[in-house]
């Protein structure tokens, strides 16, 4: 099973490579998500070793959900996919949302993360167009 970010970048690369006019997509895209960009999470498992000592687990996020449409669209368009994007509503959407509360990590040593959404995201992308084929062995 593919993660969304991933998945779609894959999805929209080999658009842009093959010339197609559209991707298909499951759901409708209303379901949202929270993504929290892999150098902050790192910086919030420091900030955890360091500061934080108790036995209550703790979330590292963002407080911001992205719906899965918008996701869909900022992918393609750091992608250069310009092509449509086709709702399957036939096929499910998954869980109508998944958040996660960030208050104890906030309060209790001073996580916020501190990469935008958009710019993890390009982060994202360009990582995936320079390291492709590393990426793509290592999930086969």
């Amino acid at each position: 099973m593919s993660h969304v970010i991933p998945a779609l970048i894959k999805k929209c690369v080999e658009a842009v490579e093959s010339g197609a006019d559209h991707i298909e997509l499951w759901g409708t895209g209303s379901a949202s998500r929270e993504f929290l960009y892999v150098d902050d999470a790192a910086e919030g498992i420091v900030l955890a070793a360091e500061r934080y000592d108790e036995a209550d687990p703790v979330n590292l996020g963002t407080d911001h959900e992205v719906p899965i449409r918008d996701l869909a669209v900022e992918i393609a368009e750091a992608t250069g996919f310009s092509g449509d994007l086709r709702w399957d509503s036939t096929k499910p959407d998954g869980q109508p949302r998944r958040r996660v509360d960030n208050s104890r990590a906030r309060e209790r040593f001073g996580f916020t993360a501190s990469t935008s959404f958009a710019d993890g995201l390009r982060r994202t992308v360009d990582w995936y167009l320079a390291n492709r084929a590393t990426a793509e062995e290592r999930t086969n």
